[in-house]
């Protein structure tokens, strides 16, 4: 029932459910949105006006954020641009909120670079995703990101930071301020919650120093509308399979052929469905969870009811999704592939020369 009604409020907000229910239902959120949108407003004012002061690391803050509830690809953008400087020999950390973990709220390491030390549970399934596909990175939750980024420079000394989910969190100072949007509906509907998706107002967007649209088609060289800051044109694309108890990564296309069920918890998991069809996989099930799901003995129960009833050989799904399967029955287990999304720029250079230009000052 939850997911049910997520969804449908998520169809609302995005502007694809245009019934006469629905613009019912919209006309009477509107006028709980307009509120939201001045606070959000006046908040923003506030910080750039320096009323109210942002605090400071001692090494560059590079922030990663969107303006939309969910679903544009930040994880995979941040894992991305932490390769980019691990590569140049450079000590980075994550700072992460740790959303859905048991220890969200408080600064806690999740990892120094060479050791994991808390489950998804603990820390939350995108800071133990990032820990776990990106070697040599350290990664620190806190809700509050100054006390988090205080408590890497006492115990791992790096270089420079990754503010992960970080446009809103202005209480951080930041050197390079990075904002991503859906390349196919980078507002939504154009409303702020909870009539629509945006966290904040559209205008928002000129706090940015570089744009990335995400979700853009191959060979697409327009963007939705021209920004007055930077812009680069990305793609995520599915990129292999790999067996949840590990093995050797095989491409998805071996798949074909095989019964599949594809289930994922992610923001949008039509997109993770439709990206597995595109490969020519015959997805014989399909089970859109919540955002953040718990894969605790009722969503297993449900997984493996699923793959039953369709007569499904194995299962995919998504690599946010698979740090928070290992509680798994070995027998379930062993017939789960882990899909991981690759991010594809089309042209780094402005994401490049921006790097280039911090790292050198």
């Amino acid at each position: 029932m939850r997911s049910s009604f997520a969804a449908y409020w998520r169809a609302l907000a995005n502007g694809t459910r245009k019934g006469p229910l629905d613009r019912l239902l919209l006309a009477l959120l509107v006028p709980l949105s307009l509120p939201y949108a001045l606070v959000q407003h006046l908040r923003a004012l506030l910080y750039r006006s320096g009323i109210i002061r942002a605090k400071k690391l001692p090494r560059p803050v590079i922030s990663i954020g969107n303006l939309t509830v969910g679903g544009t690809g930040k994880t995979p953008v941040t894992a991305h641009i932490a390769r980019l400087l691990l590569a140049q020999g450079f000590k980075v950390a994550v700072l992460s909120r740790g959303y859905g973990g048991t220890c969200e709220g408080r600064p806690a390491i999740v990892s120094d670079g060479r050791t994991i030390t808390m489950t998804a549970g603990e820390c939350g399934d995108e800071p133990r995703l990032l820990a776990s596909t990106v070697p040599g990175l350290m990664v620190v939750i806190g809700s509050d990101r100054h006390s988090a980024g205080q408590l890497a420079m006492e115990h791992l000394a790096p270089d420079l930071f990754l503010l992960d989910d970080g446009f809103q969190h202005m209480r951080l100072e930041r050197d390079l301020n990075i904002l991503l949007l859906d390349c196919n509906l980078p507002f939504g509907n154009g409303w702020t919650l909870p009539a629509g998706l945006l966290r904040e107002p559209a205008s928002a967007a000129a706090r940015a120093d570089l744009v990335i649209f995400t979700r853009c088609l191959p060979g697409q060289t327009t963007v939705p509308f021209a920004p007055v800051v930077t812009v680069c044109r990305a793609r995520h694309e599915l990129g292999g399979a790999v067996p949840l108890m590990g093995g050797e990564t095989m491409p998805l296309t071996a798949l074909a052929g095989r019964k599949v069920l594809a289930f994922a918890g992610i923001a949008e998991p039509q997109a993770f469905f439709d990206g597995l069809r595109q490969l020519g996989l015959d997805l014989v099930s399909t089970l859109p969870l919540p955002d953040h799901v718990d894969y605790n003995d009722a969503r297993t129960a449900e997984i493996e009811e699923s793959m039953r009833r369709s007569g499904a050989e194995i299962a995919l799904t998504t690599g946010k999704d698979g740090v928070k399967l290992e509680r798994l029955p070995r027998e379930l287990a062993r017939r789960i592939l882990i899909a991981p999304l690759d991010l594809i720029i089309d042209d780094p250079t402005p994401l490049l020369a921006m790097l280039s230009n911090l790292l050198q000052k």
